[in-house]
């Protein structure tokens, strides 16, 4: 069984730092791209980063480039998003992903989902 989980939510100032992780299990991941997407109230899911398989600096939606980064351990199946200088717009869920592509990742390509953690961030 495929799981995706996701910790390292909670509820912070702006200005705060937080970061995710996500641990891998059930299957290899071998070749997989691993990323992270969130879903604030009301609003659809939405791309935040993801990393390749190979590692790298990873690529990110506009509006957290410069505040977030994202790494990964391929020998503990983890993902990591230190997510720094945290707005109230960053408020919402945030979900692990997990997807084969090697092309830009989306919604629509992601293969395995975490059940997602919330982040908070109060004014």
């Amino acid at each position: 069984q495929v799981q995706l989980v996701e910790s390292g939510g909670g509820l912070v100032q702006a200005g705060d730092s937080l970061r995710l992780s996500c641990a891998a299990s059930g299957r290899t991941f071998s070749g997989y791209s691993m990323g992270w997407f969130r879903q604030a109230p009301g609003k659809e899911r939405e791309f935040v980063a993801a990393i390749r398989w190979s590692g790298g600096n990873g690529y990110f939606t506009d509006s957290v480039k410069g505040r977030f980064t994202i790494s990964r351990d391929n020998a503990k199946n983890t993902v990591y998003l230190q997510m720094n200088s945290l707005k109230p717009e960053d408020t919402a869920v945030y979900y692990c992903a997990a997807d084969h592509n090697i092309a830009i990742m989306t919604v629509r390509s992601v293969d395995y989902w975490g059940k997602g953690t919330l982040v908070t961030v109060s004014s």
